[in-house]
């Protein structure tokens, strides 16, 4: 079967993307996007706790999510306000898993690992 397994899940990931650009605030995707690379860095057992290195930058997310730099930086500051995040150099810790996978409306399934949180 061409792309096997791996096809599926790349398509699935690739839905979930495309929900996100089109019926998400930018609030919603940006939390989407930590919880994915949580799970992700967890699945792989990179992540220590709640925390896991953290390199992009603001312009990066802005990119991948079709948001501006300002409004990121926004969305940024409103998720540790709520005490949902903090960052502390290149390691981003989540504070409310709970918290954060509800703003994200982030259900793991979808990236088929066998850690998902």
């Amino acid at each position: 079967m061409p792309g096997g397994a791996d096809g599926l899940i790349d398509a699935a990931v690739f839905r979930e993307w495309m929900v996100g650009m089109g019926r998400r605030t930018a609030h919603t995707r940006i939390a989407h996007l930590l919880c994915e690379l949580f799970t992700r860095y967890r699945a792989v057992r990179l992540a220590n706790g709640y925390s896991f290195p953290y390199h992009l930058k603001q312009t990066d997310i802005g990119d991948s999510r079709g948001l501006s730099t300002v409004h990121v930086n926004r969305v940024m500051q409103k998720l540790k306000s709520d005490k949902l995040i903090q960052v502390v150099g290149k390691t981003l810790t989540i504070l409310n898993w709970d918290g954060l996978k509800e703003v994200g409306e982030f259900d793991p399934s979808y990236l088929h690992l066998r850690e998902a949180a």
